[in-house]
C-alpha cells in the first residue's frame, strides 16, 4: 500500500520549530519592520529547514484586508490585483485585448489573474466572486456576461471596467470598445461601392451584435436598397456563421455579398459557400469584423474591420489604473475608432 503523501509544513510547524508565536512568523511574512532580527533569522531558518513555502493568495488576502482601499495603488511592498472576468476563451479578439490590457497592467506593477466566464456559468459559480474572496484591487469584464446586472454589486464595492462590450451601464463603470455602428456602416459601404445590391448581414447577440446590425442597415439605407437586406440570426460562432449561411445562400436570390458580425462567423460564411459550390469573392463577397489573426490566414485572407483590440485593452488598463488611484467619477463609454482592412475575400458582383 502506497504511503500517504506527507502534509506540507504550516505557520504553526514553522512557529514551533522556530519558538516564537503564528502572529510572529505572520509579520516576518509580510515585511514586517516590527520583528527583531534575531527573531526574523530564527523564523526564516525554520521555513528552509522545513521547505516551507508561503500560501501566496493567503498573504495576499491578508495585506489586502490590513489597507485602505484608496492606497491600493500606491502602497509600498505591496503588488495590487486585478481580476479578469473573460467571456469567451476562443474568440481570439479577446486574447489581443488581453495583450494590451496585460502590457499596460504589467508596466505598472499590477498583477492580472484570469477567470472563464463560460465556465462559471457551468458549474453554477459567480466568476467575480472569487477576486472578491482573494480582495481584489479591480475587475474587468472582458466580453458581454449573460446578466451583466449582475455586475453592480461588485461594482459597489470595487472598481470596474467592460472591455469589449456596450453593457452593462452601470454608475461608476467605464465601458470600453470598438464603435460597432460606425465599423459596420464602414464594410456595408465598401460592399456597395463594389457594386453589390443584395446584401446579407449574419447578425450577433446583444449589444454589440445589435449596433453592428444597425450601422449595416443604416448603410444600406442611405443608398435606397433597404428592401434589398437580409439579417440572419447568427451567434458569434463559427457554427453560427455556417448555418446562417446555408439558409442565406441556398435562396434562388441569393445575396451576393455577405457581411459577419464577426471573424469566426466569416469563416463558417465562406464554408458554406464552398460547400454550395460557391467561390468567394467571385461568386459571393464575405465581409468579417474584429480583424483578428484568423483573418490575416493567407488562406483565407479575409476583408474585415480592424477595431483595435489592444488599443481597447490599453484604453481599459489606463481607465482601471486611474480609478484605482482615485481618479473615477461618474462611468464613461470609450470607442476605438474602426477602420477597414480590404483583402481578398470582397470583389465586384458576379457578372460585373
Amino acid at each position: 500500500m502506497a504511503a500517504s503523501p506527507a502534509k506540507p509544513p504550516t505557520i504553526r510547524d514553522v512557529a514551533e520549530r522556530a519558538g516564537v508565536s503564528k502572529s510572529l512568523v505572520s509579520l516576518v511574512l509580510r515585511g514586517s519592520g516590527r520583528v527583531r532580527p534575531e527573531k526574523r533569522q530564527a523564523v526564516l531558518r525554520a521555513m528552509r529547514e522545513l521547505g516551507y513555502r508561503p500560501n501566496a493568495a493567503a498573504r495576499s488576502l491578508s495585506e489586502r484586508r490590513s489597507l485602505p482601499r484608496a492606497l491600493a495603488s500606491t502602497r509600498a511592498g505591496r503588488t495590487p490585483l486585478v481580476g479578469v472576468v473573460l467571456d469567451d476563451l476562443r474568440n481570439p479578439w479577446f486574447v489581443d485585448l488581453l495583450d494590451g490590457l496585460n502590457s499596460l497592467l504589467h508596466a505598472s506593477g499590477v498583477h492580472m489573474l484570469l477567470a472563464d466566464a463560460r465556465l462559471g456559468r457551468r458549474t453554477g459559480q459567480d466568476p467575480a466572486g472569487p477576486f472578491l474572496d482573494l480582495g481584489a484591487d479591480g475587475l474587468v469584464v472582458v466580453g458581454t456576461l449573460p446578466d451583466p446586472t449582475a455586475l453592480a454589486p461588485v461594482a459597489a464595492r470595487l472598481p470596474v471596467v467592460v472591455a469589449g462590450a456596450r453593457e452593462p451601464v452601470l454608475p461608476g463603470v467605464d465601458v470600453v470598445c470598438g464603435d460597432d455602428v460606425r465599423g459596420a456602416r464602414l464594410a456595408t459601404e465598401h460592399l456597395v461601392g463594389l457594386g453589390h445590391r443584395r446584401i446579407a448581414h449574419v447578425a450577433g447577440t446583444g449589444a454589440v451584435g445589435e449596433l453592428r446590425r444597425r450601422g449595416f442597415e443604416a448603410a444600406l439605407r442611405a443608398h435606397g436598397l433597404a428592401d434589398l437586406a437580409r439579417v440572419e440570426p447568427g451567434d458569434l460562432t463559427e457554427e453560427g456563421g455556417h448555418r446562417a449561411a446555408v439558409r442565406l445562400l441556398a435562396r434562388p436570390e441569393r445575396p451576393t455579398a455577405v457581411l459577419a458580425v464577426n471573424d469566426i462567423a466569416a469563416v463558417g460564411v465562406m464554408s458554406a459557400a464552398e460547400e454550395l459550390g460557391l467561390r468567394v469573392p467571385h461568386d459571393v463577397s464575405v465581409a468579417g469584423y474584429d480583424n483578428t489573426g484568423v483573418s490575416r490566414l493567407r488562406h483565407l485572407w479575409l476583408t474585415t474591420v480592424d477595431t483595435a483590440p489592444q488599443e481597447v485593452g490599453r484604453r481599459a488598463a489606463r481607465c482601471l489604473l486611474d480609478r484605482l488611484d482615485g481618479r473615477g467619477g461618474p462611468g464613461r463609454v470609450h470607442l476605438a475608432a474602426p477602420a477597414l482592412e480590404v483583402r481578398g475575400t470582397t470583389a465586384p458582383p458576379p457578372g460585373d
